[in-house]
């Protein structure tokens, strides 16, 4: 199977229709597919793959006016590049095959493997968790398509922890039995593209100038991907540094060692190369976010909706000086014009993986302005102190009625799930700079204060007399909160 050839990229056709489409029918078809159709963490991963064949098939684009240039060199440029390096796709090929360590043999038994299917992060087979999958055993064959997918998206997203070693050209594969998470995993990062109206938007607006990745990453990181340069023996050196510390080497991984066998059942798997994790090195689509006097990338968490984090996914990286920053590619960003934003991660526990999210925005330009975004801010902060209000309501009538299991958890929920039905109404505050003083009247602070009572209310009952008092009591509480709102705001 080659990758440039053959199908295997699940996209959304202009009729709504799913398909697959090789490397070649990609790009050539980009500029009328809707988008991809894959999940999560394959959608960042395959991202990472078309945006790498894209700058490397431009070597570019230079600066920012080359990069606003370029939309229409994209195709024919990466059509002359997929012919160039076509061998380079081979995804059983003995002596390159892609992503995969040709030479690579299991350390101890020559019948030892693992089944094919742990590649797959959400089907139950080895060490997974069964989270997304509850069907039992190892043996299910894996078609080529699928496993080229689920092999590009595990180099990225493969959790850290225990590991067998292989011998990799004749030496031991590193780690010594443990390895790092893969390049795309740590702290849970958020990672955020820029959506346009058919897929080659997608990639142009979520390209980088060689100037960007010069002021991000340093002098000589822009590289080559790896199919360029493959690491054949880990003593070299070059092969190495360019793979694991470079902007074009790093957006295709090789975080394992990896020898698919054919047969759709097993494959050998080992530790492959360390990627260095921020702060030494950023990943392009994370944000980064100063934490307690310290710089860290911002995390998903499974209780926190993406959308209260979009204030720091918005920030700009103007000058090279700027450390904290959305992902890099908001930086050209038009913002006179709205924008859809996709935002995503694979959640993780340390090495268990929790869960996948994914949410898409259509946000004012205005969000990626100073003022615009401190308005958001300032909105999201509004509806977290109503959260809080509604809560230390439920506590004003737990007390009174001696409750043993307070409804909290209730009314965070319900309050959340009702506040998200009016997101429009803050993206609003954030379109026309509504200052805060102004929030507690206008529509977001209307549907915040509606969803703070009825939260309050689903999680109080007030059936009888006792009942009926400890709610007022609580009622109360909640309605000072919004009154001084009023005047504290």
């Amino acid at each position: 199977m080659n990758l440039i050839v053959d199908p295997w990229i699940p996209a959304v056709r202009p009729d709504g229709t799913r398909a697959l489409f090789s490397l070649r029918e990609i790009f050539r078809q980009a500029d009328t597919l809707r988008d991809l159709s894959v999940r999560p963490h394959e959608r960042i991963a395959l991202m990472r793959l078309l945006i790498c064949i894209t700058q490397a098939a431009l070597d570019g684009p230079e600066d920012q006016d080359a990069l606003e240039n370029c939309g229409d060199q994209i195709q024919p440029a990466v059509e002359k590049y997929l012919r160039k390096w076509e061998a380079g796709f081979k995804l059983y090929d003995e002596k390159q095959p892609f992503l995969q360590v040709p030479d690579l043999v299991p350390g101890k038994e020559k019948t030892e493997a693992n089944p094919l299917t742990k590649l797959d992060l959400a089907l139950a087979t080895g060490n997974n968790t069964t989270l997304f999958d509850n069907m039992a055993g190892d043996i299910r064959l894996v078609t080529s398509q699928r496993a080229a997918l689920n092999l590009l998206t595990f180099q990225c997203f493969s959790p850290g922890g225990r590991i067998g070693v292989a011998r990799w050209n004749g030496h031991e594969t590193p780690g010594n039995g443990s390895s790092n998470h893969a390049p795309c995993l740590p702290s849970a990062m958020l990672h955020a593209l820029v959506i346009g109206d058919h897929l080659l938007s997608t990639i142009y607006r979520n390209l980088l100038s060689r100037q960007q990745v010069v002021d991000a990453f340093g002098f000589n990181k822009w590289g080559v991907p790896i199919w360029e340069q493959p690491v054949l023996n880990l003593n070299d050196e070059a092969a190495v540094q360019n793979a694991s510390g470079t902007y074009l080497g790093r957006l295709v991984p090789m975080s394992r060692a990896i020898r698919i066998h054919p047969d759709g059942h097993s494959m050998i798997l080992a530790n492959g190369l360390n990627y260095p994790i921020f702060p030494a090195f950023r990943e392009p689509t994370a944000t980064v976010i100063r934490r307690k006097d310290e710089l860290a990338l911002l995390p998903t968490s499974t209780g926190r909706s993406i959308w209260r984090q979009l204030s720091a996914v918005t920030v700009k990286r103007v000058a090279a000086t700027d450390s904290v920053s959305g992902p890099l590619a908001m930086a050209n960003v038009d913002q006179s014009r709205d924008c859809t934003l996709w935002a995503g991660a694979l959640v993780t526990e340390k090495a268990k993986i929790e869960d996948l999210v994914e949410s898409v925005y259509s946000v004012p330009g205005t969000l990626f302005t100073e003022i615009g975004r401190a308005a958001y801010e300032k909105a999201v902060q509004y509806a977290e102190a109503a959260e809080s209000a509604a809560i230390q309501a439920v506590k004003i009538y737990s007390v009174s009625l001696n409750v043993a299991s307070p409804g909290y958890d209730r009314a965070r929920s319900a309050f959340w799930t009702l506040v998200e039905q009016n997101l429009s109404a803050l993206f609003e505050v954030a379109r026309v700079q509504i200052p805060p003083a102004q929030l507690p009247g206008c529509g977001w602070g209307r549907s915040v204060h509606a969803a703070a009572v009825q939260a309050y209310e689903h999680a109080c009952p007030r059936q009888t007399p006792r009942q009926i008092q400890a709610y007022a009591a609580g009622l109360r509480r909640l309605h000072a909160h919004f009154a001084s709102t009023k005047h504290n705001v």
